[in-house]
């Protein structure tokens, strides 16, 4: 046998010290082998590797779990609030369960985009469709929701389809838990429910991706009612409730010492934390979310209401909602026992800097008289049906676009969950619903609920009826758009294509092409409200569909738009639904939006090369379009031209 050349090693003795080695790891104890199989530089691979090796490394990998509970924790931190501390869990079948419903999740994200697509008529259709897929998969929701984060907290400008509809499930989906939550915090006993309670579970039903919880709000209350301990301790050091600790039941019955603490709470919310009415933007959604009113410092009636009896309570003083017409107020009896003349109670405005008020006083902040009955007491759930009112009254005021018609919808399924049976309103949720197309079926169920409660609704509801059935079939059957070729003799006008960034020449506004027409399509109403009559050129010119920088969406002309100098992120929430990726210098059509826009991306690369001077190689991004489509739909809530 030829022995080995100079330099080279035996194989026989590779395989001896291969054999030396390993026997050298392998012998070393488990909870070693464990530590080192935890470093944070080993992913799961590596470990399913290393567990193939030998059944000593093996039994290290699998025996305690110690290192899947290592790579469960690395892969997926946000998920370690659910586990306790010093219980034992299998860690490989929580790997295996997160991983899992990952992969499923993902799935149903990215096949949304095209059934969102190619059934139109019935948007809301398809994600009820989704949605349910998700649900019926039977994964703990805390990773269907972790694996949604993990889509939404990834690169910025890539991904944008799958980002838009993840987005759109976690809304769903935590929606969907906070109404459960609000179903149980109504069946509770009427005095055992919170306004607070009952006010942030309305805030996280308006902002459910927002981080609210009820523990964050009730920290910052206590925070402000030390401020309040802190004051009183200058004025009475002896003061009860100087003795009360955190969670004491602490009632205040002595008058004087009541006033001390209305006192004292005015002064820390309104001339140290500096809160107020805000006057200047009442009808701001905002003023009625718990934690915006905390934040920004302002809010209305009803929400500083709750805010004020909530640390009033704290601090041992009962104070009582009163639904008076058109300013929310609290009440504060001046009897031993609860009165039942108006006369015995000082009325307090915390939209007024907490002003307080005779009963005869609060009729001049309404400029008219009113009955006796507006100045009784309120359950927790009148105050929530006042203060989801008010956010519903907001939507009606809105200006038809998607978030005016997104806060309507929250609030009434807020409402109809509190007041299940208003006619009223059940009819309005119907008429919305038809209006946006989503949900046939279940307007169908709404319809049949209003004429079981009132039948001499029969008008209404019969046509409501007819127009939803002509839906559903309609839905059934589909017409998918045509595909708009730049090639065609019809459209040898329009010079710019989807995916640009333009701005517009007489607005000044930034925005984004997602579709064109060679000649403008909307109606003669349209054109004549619009001047467009006034353009050089008309209606007779391309006009194109753009997602603005403000949340609009626009049908403008082309001759008043010019390529952006300066090329920029369109922050629209509908971006996503027809870009996969912001390349710097554009936006790159999704699948779906290149099915109907074929020519297109071509067109657009062409045009950013020539007038950002770029090379080819930089245009590169667009060989790496994602596969998650999207809808394309002609948009009638123009502005400008």
């Amino acid at each position: 046998m030829a022995s080995p050349a100079a330099g080279e090693r035996n194989p026989a003795s590779n395989e001896v010290i291969i054999e030396r080695e390993n026997k050298k790891l392998t012998d070393l104890p488990a909870e070693l082998l464990e530590y080192i199989l935890c470093f944070p530089s080993l992913n799961h691979i590596d470990i399913l590797h290393v567990s193939c090796t030998c059944k000593r490394l093996h039994d290290v990998c699998y025996g305690r779990g110690k290192v899947w509970g290592h790579q469960f924790k690395l892969r997926w931190p946000r998920l370690q609030r659910y586990y306790r501390q010093n219980e034992s869990y299998d860690w490989l079948k929580e790997y295996r369960t997160r991983y899992i419903v990952g992969l499923q999740i993902r799935r149903t994200v990215v096949s949304i985009s095209k059934r969102f697509f190619t059934e139109v008529p019935c948007v809301g259709q398809v994600l009820g469709d989704s949605f349910a897929e998700i649900e019926s998969l039977g994964a703990p929701e805390h990773f269907c929701e972790d694996e949604l984060l993990s889509i939404l907290n990834s690169d910025k400008r890539k991904s944008l389809t799958l980002k838009y509809y993840a987005k759109k499930i976690l809304y769903f989906l935590r929606q969907q838990n906070i109404l459960r939550s609000l179903k149980v915090f109504l069946e509770q006993p009427a005095n055992e429910q919170s306004a607070l309670q009952g006010a942030v579970l309305v805030d996280q039903y308006c902002n459910p991706l927002a981080e609210v919880t009820l523990e964050n709000i009730l920290t910052q209350l206590e925070d402000i009612a030390d401020k309040v301990r802190k004051c009183l301790r200058v004025s009475n050091a002896s003061h009860p409730s100087q003795r009360a600790t955190t969670g004491d039941c602490l009632v205040v019955e002595d008058f004087e010492l009541q006033r001390q603490v209305i006192c004292a709470l005015n002064t820390v919310l309104y001339e140290q934390l500096q809160f107020t009415g805000n006057e200047c933007d009442f009808y701001n959604p905002l003023n009625s979310y718990i934690h915006q009113v905390l934040l920004r410092r302002t809010g209305i009636p009803i929400s500083l209401s709750v805010l004020y009896m909530t640390l009033a309570r704290k601090l041992g003083v009962v104070l009582e909602p009163v639904n008076f017409p058109n300013h929310f107020l609290l009440r504060w009896c001046q009897k031993q026992r609860r009165s039942g003349d108006i006369y015995d109670y000082v009325y307090i405005d915390t939209f007024g800097k907490g002003k307080q008020l005779t009963a005869k006083e609060c009729e001049y902040l309404i400029g008219h008289q009113v009955t006796a009955d507006y100045y009784s007491a309120i359950s927790t759930s009148k105050v929530l049906l006042r203060m989801v009112g008010n956010l519903l009254n907001i939507g009606k005021r809105g200006e038809g676009n998607e978030k005016s018609y997104q806060l309507l919808r929250d609030s009434l399924d807020l409402y109809l969950t509190i007041n299940p049976d208003n006619v009223q309103y059940l009819l309005l949720q119907a008429r919305l619903y038809f209006h946006l197309g989503i949900w046939p079926e279940k307007v169908l169920d709404i319809l049949q609920h209003i004429q079981a409660l009132d039948p001499s609704q029969h008008g209404a509801v019969g046509y409501l009826v007819q127009h939803t059935l002509e839906h559903i079939q309609h839905k059934r059957h589909p017409v998918l758009p045509e595909a708009k070729l730049r090639s065609a003799t019809e459209h040898r006008d329009v010079q710019y294509s989807v995916g640009l960034i333009m701005k517009h020449k007489r607005s000044g506004y930034n925005c984004v092409i997602y579709g064109w027409d060679p000649r403008c399509t909307m109606s003669q109403e349209w054109i004549t409200t619009m001047r467009v009559h006034q353009l050089s050129n008309g209606a007779n010119q391309p006009f194109y569909n753009v997602l603005v920088q403000d949340g609009t969406c626009r049908y403008a002309a082309q001759e008043n738009l010019e390529p952006h100098s300066a090329p920029l992120e369109i922050a629209h929430p509908e971006v996503g639904r027809y870009f996969s990726e912001f390349s710097d210098t554009h936006y790159v059509a999704n699948q779906e939006l290149q099915t109907r826009y074929p020519e297109d991306m071509p067109e657009t690369l062409g045009t950013v090369g020539e007038l950002y001077r770029l090379t080819p190689s930089s245009l590169g991004a667009a060989e790496g379009l994602l596969p998650h489509p999207s809808s394309v739909q002609p948009n009638a809530e123009a502005k400008t031209p």
